[in-house]
């Protein structure tokens, strides 16, 4: 495929054939070329291809094939010409990632880490499947999480009024649609609020390794030695399924709308249509249950310090500092062209990285930018950066998600077979438990690209600026 560097970190896929706008590539020359290797540049040219994209079809640094759209996407579509895809949100709607804070140091807890990991994977039901035994709600009451999302939470007894203001869009995406939801999603979501799920989530124990930018950090409570807690996990059964149930009813839209596909992953339907709404609907409802649940973990996460350190939440000082979406699509105002347009953005791995000044943004953090929260691999480290008008400018306020995937799943498994991954990693101080080997062996950190080099784009290219590494101590995985 046809590539043009335009400058350090920024290359081009000029508009061809069934194109109607350039693909945009954030990434350094070693990553394109393993780039080259899989089919996510084909991917980017696809989306370029669908009805009402603005400007580009974008992809991150931390981009690899994925369904439909690549994993680190994102596209933004005219309100009135524009369509809505489910392969531009993905299964897994509102994976994404909380961090919390602490007032506490690293010696403080170093001693007790084994217990804290055990603990949390006690606490915190992990795995394909998992699920809790003592909270299972009824189809009306999970209508009422789809409704009201972290509130729901929040005032059911799991967390605090204040949490929510650190938390993208209040922690509840305006107008679900429970009755777009299946029944046999909500079956689903039954008994999964407060898990963590499986695959690349993850619970993490972190000490603050680095700060990078004092102002920032200092606006965000971050400091160096620090004891933080990262959650990465999203919407459970409940999600998959609304996209599973809809992905069928975008490809009939599709044909009826008479929309051409370079790719049948990509069905969609035009944004004003009843198919759009009610997948927007049905999508918005599955966030707000992504929302809560990082909100129940994070009740229980401080129910873990509390009972291990025998410390109260005043010692503890256990607060939200952000949560953000990683797979979404969120009508949003940007200016196109020099005029304010309202626009479907839709972010597939990747996060919304809105500028200092914006209403959006938190007030504490209104002169810094929202927080941005890209975790790494379970062996190195992960990052906090703050958004930019840079961003706001190019990427329609969107950055990268993570490190991504070099090599498959598969891969990393038959690559890891007989390695002590466990004892690998406690070598390196970090203890992990885990609900299945598999996972681990999925997991290790070469599977990953080192999110150092990631952060360095979007960094260098100025659609996110760094703020703080933090590095694990203890994890707890599917």
């Amino acid at each position: 495929m046809e590539l043009v560097r335009l400058d350090e970190h920024r290359w081009e896929i000029p508009r061809r054939g069934s194109m109607r706008v350039p693909g945009r590539i954030y990434a350094n020359e070693r990553m394109i070329g393993a780039m080259r290797e899989d089919q996510a540049l084909q991917q980017v040219a696809n989306v370029a291809a669908l009805p009402g994209i603005v400007n580009y079809s974008i992809a991150m640094p931390d981009m690899h094939w994925g369904y439909g759209f690549p994993i680190g996407g994102v596209a933004a579509f005219d309100m009135e010409s524009g369509v809505i895809s489910p392969g531009g949100v993905g299964y897994d709607i509102n994976c994404g990632v909380r961090l919390l804070r602490s007032s506490l140091k690293v010696e403080q807890v170093s001693h007790r880490m084994t217990d804290l990991v055990n603990a949390l994977f006690r606490n915190i039901p992990s795995g394909v499947g998992s699920a809790r035994r003592d909270i299972k709600l009824s189809h009306d009451e999970v209508r009422r999480v789809l409704e009201a999302g972290a509130a729901w939470a929040v005032r059911s007894g799991f967390g605090r009024p204040e949490d929510l203001e650190h938390v993208e869009a209040g922690g509840r995406i305006p107008g679900p649609d429970t009755d777009a939801v299946s029944d046999r999603a909500l079956e689903r979501g039954r008994a999964q609020l407060g898990t963590l799920g499986s695959g690349n989530h993850f619970g993490e124990i972190q000490r603050v390794a680095e700060i990078h930018d004092e102002q920032a950090a200092s606006a965000l409570g971050l400091f160096e030695g620090q004891v933080a807690v990262t959650l990465h996990s999203g919407s459970r059964g409940l999600g998959y399924q609304v996209c599973d149930d809809y992905l069928q009813v975008m490809l009939e839209a599709a044909r009826r709308y008479g929309i051409e596909l370079a790719d049948r992953q990509l069905c969609c339907a035009p944004l004003g249509s009843p198919e759009a709404k009610r997948y927007m609907g049905a999508m918005a409802a599955a966030a707000n249950f992504a929302f809560a649940n990082r909100q129940m973990m994070t009740h229980w996460v401080r129910q873990t310090f509390e009972s291990v350190l025998g410390m109260g939440p005043a010692e503890l000082g256990l607060d939200v500092v952000y949560d953000v979406c990683h797979n979404i699509a969120k009508v949003e105002t940007h200016v196109v062209g020099g005029v304010e347009k309202k626009l479907c953005v839709h972010r597939k791995g990747a996060t919304r990285a809105f500028p200092p000044g914006h209403p959006e943004t938190p007030a504490a953090y209104r002169s810094v930018g929202q927080p941005v929260l890209i975790p790494g691999d379970m062996g190195r480290y992960s990052y906090v950066l703050v958004g930019t008008m840079g961003a706001f400018r190019e990427t329609f306020g969107s950055t990268c998600h993570g490190a991504g995937r070099r090599m498959s799943r598969s891969a990393a498994a038959r690559g890891a077979r007989g390695r002590p991954i466990l004892r690998e990693l406690a070598d390196r101080g970090i203890i992990v438990r885990s609900e299945s080997r598999a996972t681990l062996l999925e997991e290790i950190p070469e599977a990953y690209k080192d999110v150092a080099e990631v952060v360095d784009v979007v960094h260098g290219a100025g659609i996110a600026r760094k703020v703080a590494r933090l590095v694990p101590m203890g994890v707890i995985k599917g």
